[in-house]
């Protein structure tokens, strides 16, 4: 069997979370079980993704809150909360209760810049005068400080409530989750932003040609950015593929599986808009088809995290047969083993 140089450490997948318009509760209902059974697999993380208008997750932070009640050892991530939209405070709360429920498996991906939909969402959201707010990664920062816990108002301000007096700081604390906390990087300079100020970084299937058309040349220069721009400990950096093997599906499946990678390959022959985005091709077929594929990759061979990016709109059963079939025939070629009670900061 083919197998990859490089090893892998850890092992996610990341699913849309996705429901019929109708019926939304059979929907997370069933995300929730799949972050059960990639418990039961082994899987080292499970990550949402988080959308807006769609049928699908639009509140990661309380989705994974319920996950926290459903796993006990798996990470728990989102993969991106678009921070434009949320209160650097507020969504700090959130994500601080989601970690101690968790115990400290929670990862907080994050992206800035204009919010999506704004034209339509932004008059919702937002008071006065919204498009000259700061969308910037300072937002981010904003965030990340909020985690640290430090106390917040004048020195020597005091809170009195019921229960006593306390300096003033976010509750509830959550000791690590700002280490935790990973920015989804797709040019130079959000990767170089990312790295400088020590974040972890989201790498996906999506990303923008500069002076380049390749994928992989430009996510390439992407990682090389990143890695110069570290001033302190080395962060993590976690790539995401979308993979579907399909071992074990019958041949309806099958045809399914490869109609829907042929349906999205054209997109992959060039630089799409003004930004030049670039597409990975989906990597679909048996097992061994994917390790030759994935043993191509030169980006992989540079990390040490991959996550499984399952398409859109499947059902709940190909769902549970791509991350099996992944798992069983897949990851072990890649160097990555099981460790059971494994948590981040453990493995840091």
């Amino acid at each position: 069997m083919t197998t990859v140089s490089n090893s892998i450490r850890r092992l996610a997948f990341l699913t849309p979370g996705n429901y019929p318009d109708s019926d939304p509760h059979s929907g997370l209902e069933k995300t929730l079980q799949l972050f059960e059974l990639g418990e039961r697999l082994g899987y080292d993380g499970a990550w949402v993704r988080q959308r807006h208008f769609e049928p699908g997750i639009s509140s990661a932070a309380a989705f994974l809150a319920a996950a926290t009640q459903r796993t006990s050892r798996i990470e728990l991530g989102t993969a991106v909360i678009p921070i434009g939209y949320e209160s650097p405070y507020r969504l700090a709360e959130d994500l601080s209760t989601v970690d101690v429920l968790s115990r400290g498996r929670l990862n907080v991906g994050l992206s800035a810049g204009f919010p999506p939909h704004a034209e339509i969402l932004g008059p919702l959201v937002f008071d006065g005068d919204w498009r000259n707010f700061d969308f910037s990664h300072e937002r981010v920062l904003r965030l990340v400080n909020n985690l640290r816990g430090d106390p917040i108002g004048e020195p020597g301000a005091i809170i009195e409530f019921p229960g006593g007096r306390v300096r003033p700081r976010l509750q509830p604390h959550a000791p690590g989750l700002a280490d935790r906390i990973w920015y989804g990087g797709g040019s130079l300079k959000s990767v170089a932003w990312t790295g400088r100020n020590g974040l972890n970084l989201l790498l996906g299937n999506v990303t923008s040609g500069e002076g380049t058309d390749d994928f992989f040349e430009a996510q390439l220069h992407q990682l090389e950015t990143f890695f110069a721009q570290q001033s302190e400990r080395p962060r993590r950096v976690a790539l995401g593929r979308v993979i579907v093997p399909f071992d074990s599906a019958d041949a309806r499946t099958r045809k399914r599986y490869a109609d829907y990678a042929a349906g999205r390959h054209e997109r992959t022959l060039k630089a799409h808009g003004e930004r030049r985005t670039l597409f990975a091709q989906d990597v679909v077929g048996t097992s061994e088809q994917i390790l030759e594929t994935l043993a191509s990759d030169p980006v992989l061979a540079r990390v040490h995290e991959l996550r499984v990016e399952l398409p859109y709109e499947f059902k709940q059963h190909e769902y549970e047969q791509i991350i099996t079939d992944f798992i069983t025939h897949v990851a072990p070629a890649l160097g990555w083993r099981h460790r059971p009670g494994l948590t981040a900061s453990a493995a840091e």
